[in-house]
């Protein structure tokens, strides 16, 4: 059968975006397009099978939906793996916020400690515990990432307001262990994610049927598939989010200037499929909110209208917020964003 991706898609997305804080570069995009069987893109690719040689459009989606699901990143594959977590680890206790404590904790992901910073609220609990939110970062060079640094004002915002949050490192930041293979054509820190989500569960204070999670740029698309793969997740806000298709991601992020980026309709298909975008339904009308600022240089504002159309086309309800003039930060707007966040998951969780 036809290696259904070229090779030559692995260096297609060169993105200089998904940033956390104004970091201004980020490592290419290599989404592995690939089938795991693909044969050297150097030698000729033979007849698709029942076409006699004819055009590739004729290949059928249950091969293209048999080689998705044999690629790691996909929905499939992220679904077929288990996600224990464990008890977390206090590795150092921090100066207190206005009403909650800070600590550094570890929690266990494949084998490998990964750190993160823990808010808990002062007080007593709501009966079954706390409500608490898995916060995901954006993209930080992992060599310059510390798990006490960026998103503070943010984590903040959620922590008076009455939830823990976990904001995890990701394997390879910081001094967490293992190896930082990116956000999208690796499936490491989705699975980081939805260990951090099962490592919350099992702490006393929270209440495991009240978990969101909250999602920056590369955050967004970690925090959409942990969504999909976990349905006990039960709400997720995404601000500035990598989260349109991955065919839209192929063709228009960041192209070269004069460079126009086409894909042949089976590599549309199949990015299609290996999309979280793909699977929206499964989501069964656990609530989406959406955040975006016209003027991001990073990810562009139209993929929070990708999404958005495929959640409606899909059947789910979502809120998305347009903040015109703003950056991926949504600078501008923080306090409006952050207090329609909150609200967010106090009427959710």
């Amino acid at each position: 059968m036809r290696a259904l991706i070229n090779l030559t898609l692995l260096a297609l997305l060169a993105g200089a975006g998904y940033v956390a804080l104004t970091q201004p570069d980020a490592p290419p995009l290599r989404l592995p397009w690939t089938q795991p069987e693909a044969t050297d893109p150097a030698r000729p690719d033979p007849p698709s099978p029942g076409t006699g040689g004819g055009p590739l459009q004729n290949l059928g989606d249950t091969a293209l939906k048999a080689a998705v699901a044999r690629n790691p990143v996909s929905i499939q594959a992220l679904k077929a793996r288990e996600y224990p977590g464990s008890a977390l680890t206090v590795r150092q206790t921090l100066a207190a916020g206005g009403n909650y404590t800070r600590q550094v904790v570890s929690y266990q992901s494949e084998g490998l400690r990964i750190n993160a910073l823990l808010t808990v609220p002062r007080g007593t609990p709501p009966q079954g515990g706390w409500p608490a939110i898995v916060f995901n970062h954006g993209y930080i060079p992992p060599a310059e990432y510390r798990t006490t640094e960026r998103y503070v004002a943010y984590q903040d915002a959620f922590a008076r307001a009455g939830f823990v949050t976990l904001k995890s490192d990701y394997r390879g930041h910081g001094s967490s262990e293992g190896q930082a293979l990116g956000g999208y054509d690796d499936p490491g820190y989705t699975v980081d994610v939805l260990n951090a989500a099962a490592s919350l569960r099992r702490d006393p204070r929270v209440n495991p049927a009240r978990l969101g999670l909250w999602g920056h740029s590369m955050g967004g698309q970690l925090s959409l598939k942990a969504m999909i793969v976990d349905p006990r997740l039960k709400a997720a806000s995404l601000w500035a989010g990598v989260i349109a298709s991955y065919d839209v991601l192929a063709t228009d992020w960041n192209p070269p200037p004069g460079e126009q980026r086409t894909l042949d309709a089976v590599n549309r298909r199949y990015l299609r499929l290996l999309s979280p975008n793909a699977y929206l339904r499964e989501l069964n009308g656990r609530p989406i909110q959406l955040h975006h600022g016209t003027n991001d240089r990073d990810v562009p504002y139209a993929f929070q209208k990708n999404l958005a159309d495929d959640l409606r086309n899909a059947g789910q309800g979502v809120d998305a917020y347009r903040y015109d003039g703003d950056n991926h930060n949504l600078s501008g707007n923080l306090r409006t964003a952050l207090n329609r966040s909150v609200q967010f998951f106090k009427e959710n969780l």
